[in-house]
């Protein structure tokens, strides 16, 4: 198959998922077409079957803001024209969706170029369900020709929101042979220099996220005997909120902030303890990445958090903003080697099973498959 893809090009779930999923195709034989703004954040390395299409915005005194959707939409109508595309794949509703289906019609009548979307978790519980945008979402959500969402949280969400509920959950996932504990010596003697614990945070630094959170259960943590650090990987606007509020806890000489990173999966396997104190997570691919690396995992009991974490199996649950909870979990964690070891190896275990690569691309794939043949 010949496969758009377009994603937010950031360090965010979405763009993740859908880098990864485009180099897995790719290594399946079919041929990927990435359609963004720039290189999305995941995809290092362009080959045979993997390319990248620039949108290009246009300058004109006219425009008080830059007409990026509809700029999208004329690159995903070129690119599908001069490479023959069999379908479109869009991920996050908005715009997205909705340049997808411009570029559909524009094509009409000569052909038929279906449109799947994926939903990933904001683009219905915040911003689809704005009053402001929620008709157009809607619209984006029925006029795709196929729509997934990574959780089974997530679908019911839509279906609640949209009143639509065509919706196949097909979940986020993890290549196994590279998530996995990969120790670098090096780079743990660098983040634990006097070879204390580490809790680690990895995501965009956005409110919803929580991120201060992290520095609160490091505090208590610490207040309660344990010597441990924390890493924070990653960045965005609550970055500074959490480096200030980590001065005023006194804790701000052990944390690491290190910043956007390539490669997530040396972090995880130099961490002890993943936390994950996010209001809201439509899935919890971080949860994911450190399960699978055998790292326990401390996080809120939200959205599509429990369909991935099994609290007292894997890690723990708690309630959103209950750090004295999520600290009593860590410091618990942290001075119980065998208890940390026996749920990282559960974590391990029920990433592998539930979310691999070689269960979850195959039904991308039939999932295409259908669209295609119902077009």
């Amino acid at each position: 198959m010949n496969i758009g893809i377009t994603v937010y090009p950031t360090y965010g779930g979405s763009g993740i998922v859908g880098s990864e999923l485009g180099k897995e195709l790719a290594a399946r034989g079919h041929c990927v077409h990435f359609i963004a703004s720039a290189l999305p954040t995941r995809l290092t390395e362009l080959g045979a079957r993997v390319s990248f299409h620039e949108v290009e915005m246009m300058s004109y005194p006219l425009f008080e803001h830059q007409p990026y959707t509809l700029a999208l939409a004329t690159k995903m109508a070129t690119v599908a024209e001069e490479v023959n595309l069999d379908l479109l794949h869009v991920h996050y509703a908005i715009p997205h969706s909705i340049s997808a289906i411009l570029a559909r019609e524009s094509l009409k009548p000569q052909r038929r170029l279906p449109v799947v979307t994926t939903l990933h978790g904001t683009d219905i519980t915040l911003v689809g369900a704005d009053a402001s945008y929620l008709p157009i979402t809607r619209y984006g959500i029925k006029e795709s020709d196929g729509v997934t969402a990574i959780s089974n949280y997530l679908k019911e969400a839509t279906t609640e929101t949209f009143g639509f509920d065509d919706v196949t959950v097909i979940p986020n996932f993890i290549n196994a042979s590279e998530y996995r504990k990969q120790l670098v010596p090096e780079l743990r003697r660098e983040l634990a220099p006097d070879g204390e614990p580490l809790l680690v945070h990895v995501s965009n630094f956005r409110p919803v996220k929580r991120p201060v959170d992290c520095v609160e259960v490091l505090a208590r943590v610490r207040e309660s005997g344990v010597k441990a650090r924390l890493v924070m990987v990653g960045d965005g606007p609550e970055r500074t909120r959490v480096e200030n509020r980590a001065r005023c806890l006194g804790v701000h000489e052990h944390c690491s902030f290190v910043g956007k990173q390539a490669r997530i999966v040396d972090y995880l396997s130099a961490a002890d303890v993943l936390l994950l104190p996010s209001e809201q997570e439509s899935f919890g691919l971080a949860a994911l990445e450190a399960m699978a690396c055998e790292v326990p995992v401390v996080a809120s009991s939200v959205g599509g958090v429990p369909e991935v974490v099994t609290d007292g199996e894997t890690g723990y649950l708690s309630a959103v903003g209950d750090v004295r909870k999520m600290s009593a979990d860590a410091a618990r964690l942290l001075t119980n080697k065998e208890l940390r070891m026996t749920m990282g190896e559960s974590a391990r275990a029920s990433a592998v099973a539930c979310y691999s690569t070689e269960s979850i691309i195959p039904q991308y794939i039939e999932f295409y498959e259908r669209i295609i043949a119902a077009a």
